[in-house]
């Protein structure tokens, strides 16, 4: 298995580095082409575009529309029948959830001026979101509980979740997250023709004004086009993590954190920083141990060996000005003291502190979310939040006072811009 080492000192470092984390997320043309039409079909013919897509991609053999949605009583009786075991981690997962999504809720405020003008804020709620989820063996429960309690946190009143079912086949853990969740309505169906679905509604299925949650390159190519009718979360790509590590935890255990965002795909980048050389030999050593025990070695050894990359930098603030290059999704600080390095990170999606805390433990039940920018957008975004699902409104009243000096500043501006009647409504109140 060879991967990629790399050197600060090299006189390529840089532009090695750059062409390593490169990922170029525009869908191929004939990709592209398949959901335009998929998309023109699902908004001019509703729900019979959606039974045929259906039926073609799913191997459904549903024929009405309204037998796509799965019921309510459906998702409890999922809830019920699932092991104990897994009813108590979902449960457990979702309160913690809830708890760090509560911390993030934001409020309205205003404050008033000397001359009794009030300037403020209002936050509302979404009206309706929709959630993709992916279905059949790919499923992802926690995904689930990731995307769903925000939005209800933030008070949006209706929910709307999408996943397919190929060949009838329903993931139990999935409609068992969607009741604990408090997901409002189900519906069958899933590609690009869900996501069209949502964004302009059909006679079955509602339309949202926000859509997210993860999916293949044609649900992200469909929420990209449907992106100004509708909202949608990001459109993200491959699965990243980021080990800064000073040498001094268990090779093993770093091995298996790279391990845990390869198996997602061959496209995922695993990538450990040290300014221990030997260290890096050593997890190495490690990865090519443990990787023929492994379930999905085959993935995991492709990830490995196309995406993934060993740095050895001079010291640790050398690896925390290459991590701030990489913004990567999901950032470890596996040294003495993570507190310290961590004043130095701008741009990570999540960041792990500690040798104890395994990036694994935030794709579950920490508590923040696992929806994370991915390939370097971190340097201007952020995790979903409950925010995701609140909009702002400006609020301003004027007071007569205010008004007049108000009107007599913009009078100046308007009338600078060649906007007179900007200028005249203004001075309406200057006189008034």
């Amino acid at each position: 298995m060879d991967i990629a080492r790399l050197s600060s000192r090299d006189p390529d470092f840089w532009p090695r580095l750059e062409r390593l984390t490169a990922w170029e997320g525009v869908s191929e043309h004939a990709v592209a082409d398949t959901v335009r039409e998929i998309v023109h079909a699902v908004r001019t013919r509703g729900d019979a575009a959606l039974l045929d897509y259906t039926a073609r991609f799913d191997r459904s053999g549903v024929t009405r529309a309204a037998d796509l949605e799965i019921p309510p009583a459906r998702l409890e009786q999922a809830l019920a029948a699932i092991a104990p075991a897994e009813r108590e981690a979902l449960q457990l997962a979702a309160a913690r959830i809830r708890s760090y999504a509560e911390h993030q809720k934001l409020d309205s405020w205003r404050y008033t001026e000397a001359d009794g003008t009030v300037l403020g804020q209002q936050v509302t709620p979404l009206d309706r979101v929709g959630l993709y989820v992916p279905g059949g063996k790919a499923a992802y429960p926690s995904s689930v509980l990731m995307n769903a309690i925000p939005a209800k946190v933030a008070g949006v009143p209706e929910l709307v979740m999408v996943v397919p079912t190929p060949g009838g086949e329903v993931n139990e853990l999935v409609l068992a997250a969607a009741a604990i969740a408090g997901v409002d309505r189900v519906f069958a169906i899933g590609g690009a023709q869900a996501v069209a679905a949502l964004a302009w509604g059909t006679a079955s299925v509602p339309r949202v004004d926000k859509i997210v949650g993860p999916g293949n390159i044609y649900v992200a190519t469909a929420k990209r086009m449907v992106f100004g009718q509708v909202g949608i979360d990001m459109i993200a790509g491959p699965s990243e993590i980021l080990v800064v590590c000073d040498g001094l935890t268990d090779p093993d255990w770093i091995a298996m954190d790279l391990f845990s965002q390869a198996e997602h795909d061959e496209d995922a980048q695993p990538i450990l920083i040290s300014p221990d050389a030997a260290f890096l030999d050593r997890v190495a050593a490690a990865a090519a141990r443990l990787l023929p025990d492994m379930e999905r070695a085959a993935i995991i050894e492709a990830s490995l060996t196309r995406r993934a990359a060993l740095i050895h930098v001079g010291d640790l603030a050398e690896a925390a000005d290459v991590a701030n290059f990489i913004a990567p999704e999901h950032l470890e600080l596996s040294v003495q003291d993570p507190g310290a390095l961590l004043a130095q990170i701008r741009h990570a999606g999540a960041i792990f502190l500690g040798r104890h805390t395994a990036e694994a433990l935030g794709d579950y039940c920490a508590g923040p979310n696992h929806v994370l920018p991915t390939s370097r957008t971190a340097r201007f975004s952020s995790p979903l939040g409950v925010y995701d699902f609140q909009k702002r409104s400006s609020v301003i009243f004027c007071s007569p006072a205010g008004a007049a000096a108000l009107g007599r500043t913009a009078s100046v501006l308007a009338r600078g811009e060649g906007l007179t009647a900007h200028a005249r409504s203004a001075e309406y109140r200057v006189r008034g």
